[in-house]
């Protein structure tokens, strides 16, 4: 890949120091069904702008690493049967074949640091599997999120994931995470995962200092900051419980392995819900989204 092509609203943006918020294009290629996951893209640019912060989707569009998608470009990847899941190692394939792409948490926030743009948003972050001591199953955004100077904005894990163990690894990976006003790790679709994190944050000016504390400190970690969705938006935490065992069991049963197995257990847990895991999704996402605004707007008073 020759470049990455910067929209000139984003590259104005960074240029200004102004506010500038990434976000992911995987969840309106692959997450969520259409047509809400145009709905959900768009709604989200503009929640960004009402609020002063510059948006940055980031996706591929005809093999072009792409920082600040155009609405029709987002209208494209989000109708686009053929549209495929880019992570890092995926970019210069897609690139040479000239795809169209949406882009993981990690070739997003890879391209989002080419970019010079500070915070992403995103809904849940990919981590270690169940059954990776004997799969090795684990997703590339912890490898990448340990080498991006970032802020992530996330909603814990995807929980479906091992949690307790891709806590493990953001250790060993030195990643910092923080709460925001809790040390209750979230999981995603519920407040509390039932693990506890060493640290929370009252404020997104906190953030902003702790940021500027790793670059000072000439760490090349992400800051996670785990924002848990509203306890009166969650989904019932027994009904998750239920729901993954059976999503986990049918996985086996259907022998789903490796990248197939996370939309597998994820429209699984749609289906089984009567669709409220999806309005869960949206929720936690949007929440997501505020937060980073917030965090965007105050690193870049600093």
């Amino acid at each position: 890949m020759s470049q990455i092509n910067i929209s000139a609203e984003v590259r104005d943006a960074v240029a200004a120091g102004k506010p500038v918020l990434a976000l992911e294009s995987t969840i309106f290629t692959h997450g969520l069904p259409r047509p809400r996951n145009v709905q959900v893209a768009t709604v989200s640019e503009q929640q960004l702008r009402d609020a002063g912060i510059t948006p940055a989707t980031i996706g591929v569009v005809d093999g072009v690493l792409t920082v600040g998608l155009s609405t029709s470009e987002i209208e494209r990847l989000s109708h686009d049967d053929a549209v495929v899941k880019a992570s890092i190692r995926d970019l210069p394939i897609v690139a040479a074949k000239k795809l169209n792409a949406g882009t993981t948490v990690a070739a997003t926030a890879y391209a989002a640091h080419a970019a010079g743009i500070k915070v992403f948003s995103t809904g849940g972050l990919g981590g270690v599997h169940q059954g990776a001591s004997t799969t090795f199953d684990e997703s590339a955004d912890l490898g990448a999120l340990a080498t991006l100077p970032l802020v992530v904005i996330s909603a814990g894990v995807k929980s479906i994931l091992d949690i307790g163990l891709t806590l493990e690894r953001l250790e060993t990976l030195n990643i910092p995470v923080v709460g925001w006003q809790t040390t209750d790790y979230p999981g995603f679709y519920i407040t509390d995962s039932g693990y506890d994190i060493e640290y929370s944050v009252s404020s997104t000016d906190e953030i902003a200092s702790i940021s500027a504390a790793r670059d000072d400190l000439n760490l090349s970690s992400t800051v996670l900051v785990a924002n848990p969705i509203p306890a009166d938006q969650q989904l019932p935490p027994a009904t998750l419980e239920k729901v993954l065992t059976e999503a986990h069991a049918a996985a086996a049963l259907e022998g789903i392995s490796g990248h197939d197995t996370t939309p597998f257990l994820l429209d699984y847990i749609q289906k089984a819900t009567g669709g409220e895991s999806l309005e869960v999704n949206i929720n936690v996402y949007r929440n997501n989204v505020a937060l980073g605004a917030e965090i965007a707007r105050s690193i870049s008073n600093r």
